[in-house]
């Protein structure tokens, strides 16, 4: 049986705090680095910073080709959240309430994204779609981002579909509703937590993608990581890290976001 808080003594309650508190600055140190370092007035990337200013974020809101990029991630990032509860949404309904055979070996294929290294499923799409011609392409970006973020949706619904009692949704079809209504009415709202996570899940697996979109990438199509990831090559000037606060910046507003809708719905659960 796990200890409850109260239930520990104040020295080791005191302990794991602390130790919580050191792993959390560890982690958060780097992220807070790159934020200051964006507002740095030295042309490099260097800390402490001589100076602040707000020129670099100037600058990239000003040159065509990092606007470019950001707007391409988001629009990539925003179809592969729609593609990935497309195909999520109906595949989670088949895997909880099908009786087929090789429903197992259905849900292994989903997920096998999660496990398999993503260097080599970036090798594999890009080969594919090298032969069909579509590399370079917005299909190629949002078709390899649902790959790896289809897993992620998939999951989340099913979880919310296991915790729904299909019996209230039986109760509405004895009413007089079809299958179809008791679904959309009963059954979707009951489960909507699962499809915002799943979605949020999606779009921040496809906002930040690196890997998969140096593969997919063009000279006239890239995303924000991708464009970052060829300045590195070439210069380190604190625009990189302005485009890696707006990155993050953005990711946690999504989780911000998230967390205020699971509330909401255990507020009316």
């Amino acid at each position: 049986m796990l200890l409850s808080p109260n239930a520990m003594g104040r020295g080791l309650r005191y302990g794991l705090t602390a130790t919580t508190a050191l792993i959390a600055v560890f982690l958060l140190l780097p992220i807070l680095f790159i934020v200051l370092l964006s507002f740095g007035s030295s042309q490099w990337l260097v800390f402490p910073p001589p100076g602040w200013t707000f020129k670099w974020y100037g600058q990239f809101f000003s040159n065509e080709q990092w606007m470019d990029s950001a707007l391409v991630s988001l629009k990539v990032a925003m179809l592969t959240t729609v593609c990935a509860l497309a195909i999520g949404l109906p595949s989670a309904f088949a895997l909880v309430r099908g009786k087929f055979p090789g429903r197992e070996l259905l849900f292994a294929l989903f997920t096998l994204p999660m496990i398999v290294p993503l260097v080599i499923i970036a090798v594999a799409v890009y080969a594919l779609f090298l032969k069909l011609g579509y590399t370079g392409t917005l299909f190629a970006f949002v078709v390899s981002h649902v790959i790896v973020a289809l897993p992620f949706t998939i999951i989340s619904i099913i979880n919310s579909l296991k915790l729904f009692d299909q019996s209230i949704e039986d109760a509405a079809v004895i009413c007089g509703a079809t299958r179809l209504q008791a679904i959309v009415k009963v059954t979707f709202p009951a489960i909507r937590p699962g499809l915002v996570s799943g979605g949020l899940f999606a779009f921040l697996v496809s906002w930040d993608e690196v890997v998969l979109s140096v593969m997919m990438a063009s000279p006239g199509l890239q995303t924000l990581p991708v464009k970052m990831w060829t300045t590195l090559r070439q210069d380190l000037t604190p625009v990189i890290a302005v485009a890696s606060t707006l990155l993050i910046g953005l990711s946690l507003l999504v989780m911000i976001i998230a967390a205020i809708a699971r509330r909401r719905a255990e507020a009316k659960g």
